[in-house]
């Protein structure tokens, strides 16, 4: 696979961003039911938080801090899986899609994971 170009690093970083803010403004001004209304937000949440993550992963690997892309991509499947997951069902997909919801979820964690052993396991500067 090729490497990701800081292009890549940031752009999906900040789409992922937007998108978590565009959620939960819908959230609080979209929708009127409390199922939805907590779906949105609890996505967007960890939407926000692993946005920022991938900035930080990008910030580690530049400072010379190897696999950091490992834990970047993990941070955007367990997006895409966790929070797209509750996103579907708040805009009215089938209940059955809160199956994928824990696997996004493991992905956050193996993220962090990948992102704890590469820095302590990294060289001293």
């Amino acid at each position: 696979m090729k490497a990701w170009t800081p292009r890549i690093w940031t752009g999906l970083a900040a789409v992922s961003g937007l998108l978590a803010v565009a959620f939960g403004a819908f959230a609080a001004h979209g929708v009127s039911e409390p199922k939805p209304v907590e779906w949105l937000h609890t996505g967007s949440q960890y939407q926000m938080a692993h946005a920022l993550a991938v900035f930080a992963a990008f910030a580690l690997q530049r400072a010379g801090i190897k696999g950091m892309g490992a834990a970047a991509a993990f941070f955007l499947a367990g997006t895409v899986l966790f929070s797209g997951s509750l996103y579907a069902m708040a805009l009215g997909g089938p209940r059955i899609l809160g199956a994928v919801t824990p696997i996004g979820g493991l992905a956050f964690m193996i993220g962090w994971i990948v992102l704890a052993w590469r820095s302590f396991t990294a060289p001293q500067a």
